[in-house]
């Protein structure tokens, strides 16, 4: 015999008969389906909000590297757009003061970049745009570069003889650039004590340091003097270059010889109006006399030129 089931209401406090029938029960079963689903739904949802998946975490640890690999790159390539500048300088400086004539005058290439903060932020499109940016600007930068070296090429070919005649090192040992006592310019005359005009640098050494022709040339004059400059030799190195040593103790060459850049040419002295040991270097082009610290090219990197030029700035009296 079937059991009927009852259930208690509490309004009336009887114990009615419940509706067993196969609808009622299917009923009753698709609101317990449908209950589960929703507390599934929900618990899903809840975890999802507070809690990575370990594919999740996975795909978070290879995006971090992958941003921090870019941060690195970006870097890199700030590092190489700063080395390009400076090599862009000294080829300026090289076709000016060798080639007598202005560079190739290549385009702004301004680094920019996302910052790793701004990576978490910011779509994967727009980071692929800025990669491929900077990829075409080292690119664009490359070929210009290369194209400033060709035309260096050309012009090196066609002055091939001049490259040996140029006064390009320091007349004498000066490594560590502490020997430069007076620089190019006005400065007070130690005997007249009086503003006049220095055209030249003194390296300021011991008597008896050796002195170094800076560029292939004549001998063209071989002057001892108590007066004046004192001892001195002029170098005519062609091309319009010149080069005068002076203050000078003992005179190795004899007019009319031809000396090589970097052979011994004297020693460091104490002549003419001079005040203390030292030499004074002069370079002229054209009968016009240069700043002599531009013609060092070939020895000083560009922070060294830099810290060269604030030496020589520092001294407001010659030594002769």
């Amino acid at each position: 015999m079937e059991q009927s089931q009852f259930k208690f209401d509490p309004e009336d406090l009887n114990f009615n008969k419940l509706d067993d029938s196969l609808s009622a029960r299917i009923w009753r079963i698709v609101i317990y389906v449908a209950a589960v689903v929703v507390i599934a739904v929900l618990l899903n949802v809840v975890y999802s909000l507070f809690f990575d998946t370990p594919r999740e975490r996975q795909i978070r640890r290879e995006n971090e590297m992958l941003l921090e690999q870019y941060e690195v790159l970006s870097e890199r390539k700030q590092m190489v757009d700063t080395v390009m500048q400076e090599v862009e300088q000294i080829d300026r400086d090289i076709y000016r003061v060798i080639f007598e004539t202005e560079p190739v005058q290549p385009g702004e290439s301004k680094a920019t970049g996302l910052t790793y903060q701004n990576l978490l932020r910011t779509p994967d499109e727009e980071i692929v745009t800025t990669s491929a940016w900077k990829l075409d600007s080292m690119i664009g930068h490359l070929n210009q570069t290369e194209s400033m070296y060709d035309m260096l090429m050309i012009k090196g070919e066609n002055r091939n003889e001049m490259l040996p005649a140029i006064p390009a090192i320091q007349p004498i040992e000066n490594h560590d650039l502490t020997l430069i006592a007076s620089g190019f310019g006005h400065r007070i005359h130690p005997i007249y004590k009086i503003p006049k005009m220095h055209n030249g640098i003194d390296f300021s050494a011991p008597v008896g340091t050796p002195v170094y022709a800076t560029g292939d040339g004549l001998v063209r004059t071989v002057t001892r003097s108590a007066r004046g400059l004192g001892n001195q030799i002029l170098i005519d190195h062609g091309f319009g270059y010149r080069t005068l040593y002076a203050c000078m103790d003992e005179l190795n060459v004899r007019q009319g010889e031809r000396v090589k850049r970097g052979d011994l040419i004297g020693t460091v002295g104490n002549t003419g109006l001079s005040v203390a040991p030292h030499l004074h270097y002069e370079v002229h082009l054209n009968g016009e006399p240069m700043n002599p610290i531009n013609y060092f090219f070939l020895e000083l990197s560009p922070g060294e030129y830099d810290r060269l030029i604030e030496i020589s700035m520092m001294s407001g009296q010659s030594f002769d």
